[in-house]
Parts: C-alpha cells; structure tokens; sequence
C-alpha cells in the first residue's frame, strides 16, 4: 500500500472538491475509464478522501465531484485512523450473488435521504489499485453494497433509481427539497 497517497481522516472547514447534488448533470453521465494511474490520478484520489472524511461519508465516486473518470474511493471505518480506505480504478463486478440483501443507503449527492434497496448479497470485483496494480476482490454486507452503490455513480446512477417504493422515495426527497424528477427509476 503506498500509504503515502491518503489522508488524515479528519473534517476539513474547506474540503479540495464540491460534492454535487441530485438534478445536476454531471451525476447522469458515465465515467470514462483511467489509462494511466499518475500523479493528476493520485492528487485526485487524496482530494476524494478529503472531501469524503469532510462530509462524514463512506464512500465517494469521482462523478460526484464532476471529475469523469472511474474511481472510486470507499472507507467503511472513517474513524478508524489505522484502517486504510479502498481505492478502486475501473471497478468491475465480475461476479455476484444470486441472494440479495436490502439495506439501507445514503448518499453525498442526496443529503439526508435514507432509504431501503435491493442489490446482490455478495460481488467480486476487479479493479486497479492506487499504485495502478490489478486487484481482485470478494465484498459481501456493507462493503458490496457501499461498492456497488458507487460503482453505479460511475454509470451515471444513483440509488435512489433503484428505491422501489415510490411513494416513499417521493415523500424523502421532497422533505429534502429534490425533485422527484431527477430520479430515472431503473426498477
């Protein structure tokens, strides 16, 4: 691990990066994949952690700071300062579970709205680390639910269009101030 890449898991009154909200553009649109891990790459990945511990997150895809590229970062532990955060470039679920466990979600992008979804149980993922290494991973719980919520930011979806109850979901996100619009239900 080159543990030089992260950060102090600390809240920052400025944090490097804005989080965009639901309605806004830059959420809808798929990310690119990453030819190369450098160091514009490696800035980014700190600049994500930073405005994730800032935002007391759990996870953060860079589509949620308009940068259009597939990475993702992900620390289940943010108080945990000896627990390394995941780092996943061009995440791939290369397998996953035919049970499936509901949980319930949050999102940066959609501040304050919690609501319950339907994803696999368990995934295997292929991805490349920050050092630009591949890797392999099977997540199941927390962990794959948090990885495939943002590996869904980087195809341009948000959990709230897999929410399937929508009277709920509208009510949610009315309380908060969205427009139920802005939500493209995929289920």
């Amino acid at each position: 691990m080159a543990t030089e890449l992260f950060v102090e898991k600390k809240k920052l009154a400025k944090p490097p990066l804005e989080v965009h909200r639901l309605g806004d553009r830059v959420l809808r649109q798929p990310a690119k994949r990453v030819a190369k891990v450098d160091t514009e790459i490696k800035q980014l990945i700190r600049e994500m952690l930073q405005t994730m511990y800032s935002a007391d997150g759990i996870g953060l895809a860079a589509p949620q700071v308009a940068v259009n590229k597939q990475v993702l970062v992900v620390d289940l532990e943010p108080d945990e300062a000896a627990n390394q955060p995941l780092v996943l470039i061009n995440p791939v679920v290369t397998q996953a579970s035919r049970d499936l466990s509901v949980m319930q979600e949050g999102c940066l992008s959609i501040p304050n709205v919690f609501l319950d979804v339907k994803r696999p149980a368990e995934i295997e993922v292929s991805y490349k680390d920050e050092n630009g290494r591949p890797q392999k991973l099977i997540a199941d719980g927390l962990l794959a639910c948090c990885i495939q919520h943002e590996i869904d930011h980087l195809n341009g979806i948000l959990f709230v269009d897999r929410v399937e109850n929508q009277l709920l979901l509208n009510q949610e996100l009315v309380k908060q101030g969205f427009s139920a619009q802005a939500v493209k239900s995929i289920v």
